[in-house]
């Protein structure tokens, strides 16, 4: 593993675990049930499910917002691409904190079944 992709997966774990800090206590208690893992790059398979190559990340299982589905093994999880991160902020640590904040929040978003509009209605994004 190179110096860099451990030094950006130490940012993201910081970042995360402030973000989750930050939240309000329910939410909090919601963000400790999705894990957080770091890719450097999109995979082979989500890019064959239709992930495009350049996204950031990525929500993956069932949401709250999805009917329960007994045939689901999968648990949600959130994965964010370090290289697609680090490209879209220009190789600058400050602004890839603050775009693996965002990306993060969208992710979580995706869980909770909010879009956009309705994170930054609460003050999330």
């Amino acid at each position: 593993m190179t110096r860099l992709r451990k030094e950006l997966e130490s940012r993201v774990d910081r970042v995360v675990r402030a973000t989750k800090a930050a939240l309000p206590s329910d939410l909090r208690t919601l963000a400790e049930r999705v894990p957080v893992y770091c890719e450097w790059n999109v995979a082979a398979h989500w890019l064959e499910d239709g992930v495009m190559p350049d996204s950031m990340g990525l929500f993956s299982g069932p949401s709250l917002a999805d009917p329960e589905d007994p045939d689901c093994f999968e648990m949600p999880r959130i994965t964010l691409f370090l290289a697609e991160l680090w490209r879209f902020c220009e190789e600058d640590f400050a602004a890839f904190d603050e775009e693996a904040r965002v990306t993060y929040v969208h992710e979580f978003g995706h869980y909770l079944g909010l879009e956009e509009e309705d994170l930054a209605a609460r003050g999330l994004l």
